[in-house]
């Protein structure tokens, strides 16, 4: 898979995608991750990216001709299965969402940035629009971010253990119920017989049981 990430501060994001299991799944050519930097096709001299919006208010907004240019140069090297735009107003960002993104080829990403940017940008050039939460963060770099963490963790070798990927909270509609390691006793606190006892069709029960209930007491709306 490749990622292309378009941001007007890429510095943001290169700490998160460079460690852990982003790292390592990059080190192994599982994915391949390019920031691309705004300003590289910023207006004029000073590479002016952004401008007053019309009709008066706060805030500034990205220019259509540096993100038209970007746009057309990405898109004439290669196809994109998507191209999404981090925004407020998008879809909000799921599981199930991370799990089709990840059987894709090639993504191309958007971090907006400032008050946002020109609506037309997103009418000529954005397919997907994908939203985090229902709060504002200074820019799309760290959503963007935390996308491709949930995206390239779920290809094929990046984690070892695969089927700790697919028993995460999400992926079957749950959130995942307690766990425990060892020793079987810290400070009076004992682990679940259940879970030493080797049986584990029972165990397997225990958990999604536990599961079930931790949902319905903590997200009960995943259960509707």
């Amino acid at each position: 898979m490749r990622i292309d990430i378009i941001s007007a501060v890429p510095k943001l994001m290169e700490s998160p995608l460079s460690e852990s299991i982003v790292k390592r799944a990059r080190e192994k050519e599982i994915v391949e991750i390019v920031l691309h930097d705004l300003r590289e096709f910023g207006v004029g001299n000073y590479r002016q990216i952004d401008d007053e919006p019309f009709g008066g208010g706060a805030g500034m907004v990205l220019k259509p001709e540096p993100l038209f240019a970007i746009f057309k140069e990405l898109t004439s090297q290669r196809t994109y299965d998507e191209r999404i735009f981090m925004t407020p107003d998008g879809e909000l960002f799921s599981q199930p969402m991370a799990n089709r993104l990840s059987m894709m080829n090639n993504l191309l990403i958007l971090a907006g940035h400032y008050k946002g940017v020109d609506e037309r940008v997103r009418r000529r050039w954005i397919t997907k629009e994908i939203s985090i939460g229902d709060y504002v963060l200074t820019g799309g770099e760290l959503p963007a971010a935390l996308v491709v963490d949930a995206v390239v963790r779920l290809l094929p070798g990046a984690i070892h253990d695969v089927e700790s990927a697919l028993m995460d909270s999400f992926q079957n509609g749950l959130l995942e119920g307690p766990i425990y390691t060892r020793p079987a006793e810290f400070e009076g606190m004992t682990v679940p017989e259940t879970l030493l006892s080797g049986d584990h069709k029972k165990i397997d029960a225990w958990r999604y049981e536990e599961a079930l209930r931790r949902t319905q007491e903590r997200r009960p709306d995943l259960l509707e």
